[in-house]
């Protein structure tokens, strides 16, 4: 996943980066299957790896073209990238070195058909709303990115 991630950043092909992150996302689900957080890792494969990677690569094939290449940053630019980059992660581990962490005992299990009912009821702490009102958010997305896209006609 860290080889992808930095694929990812790295990469001078704009789908070849869309590509490499969508191999990440789907280390992270491996990741939420290892520690058995299923549904957790059910949602990253089909909102995240599947989702929005297919929107971001419907972008990047409207817009642009499969063989733009991107512009290479400056020396100054990956240098200070590069520092700030090895400042976060000194930063990430020492919080994690240094953190007391407790175990925490939890009674209450929640089952994956108690979580649907709750984000798909229309009732009282229902989800229903949210999910309709993005669904119509994306397709004026998509309509816009095709708008854009397709740019001024030409006049003869």
């Amino acid at each position: 996943m860290i080889v992808f991630a930095i694929k990812s950043v790295s990469s001078r092909n704009m789908l070849r980066s869309v590509i490499y992150l969508l191999f990440v996302l789907i280390g992270i689900a491996g990741i939420y299957f290892l520690v058995d957080y299923t549904f957790l890792a059910a949602v990253q494969l089909a909102v995240y790896a599947g989702g929005v990677i297919v929107l971001i690569i419907f972008s990047v094939l409207l817009v642009h073209h499969i063989e733009l290449k991107l512009d290479e940053a400056s020396l100054k630019s990956r240098i200070l990238a590069i520092a700030m980059s090895v400042l976060g992660i000194g930063i990430t581990l020492y919080t994690i070195w240094t953190y007391p962490f407790q175990t925490v005992e939890n009674y209450n299990s929640i089952e994956v058909a108690d979580i649907g009912r709750g984000l798909l009821s229309y009732g009282d702490g229902g989800f229903i709303l949210p999910f309709e009102v993005i669904s119509v958010l994306l397709i004026a997305v998509m309509i816009g990115a095709i708008v854009i896209a397709k740019g001024k006609r030409l006049e003869e």
